[in-house]
């Protein structure tokens, strides 16, 4: 047991007896345990935030090239359009 471990035992020892207050630390240790493993699985490293940014970097640029040829191509319709009506 760890300093506040055993802090918390002598203290429930006192209260409500040695077997009883193992138990409880036990099962009060295995919560702790089994919530800190919990948000370790969600938190997010440096390595995470940066592949993260990274991939964004990526997807704006990809975003930003396929306005422009879309642009460029609704530009060469809009012209043909009003050409083909100038023509008549």
């Amino acid at each position: 047991m760890i300093v506040t471990e055993i802090q918390l035992f002598q203290i429930l020892k006192a209260k409500l007896g040695e077997k009883e207050a193992e138990q409880l630390v036990a099962f009060v240790k295995e919560e702790v345990k089994t919530e800190f493993d919990n948000k370790r699985e969600i938190l997010a490293t440096k390595d995470d935030i940066a592949n993260t940014n990274q991939a964004l970097a990526n997807t704006k640029a990809n975003i930003i090239k396929w306005m422009f040829i879309f642009s460029v191509g609704q530009i060469a319709v809009s012209v043909g359009v009003i050409a083909m009506f100038i023509d008549k």
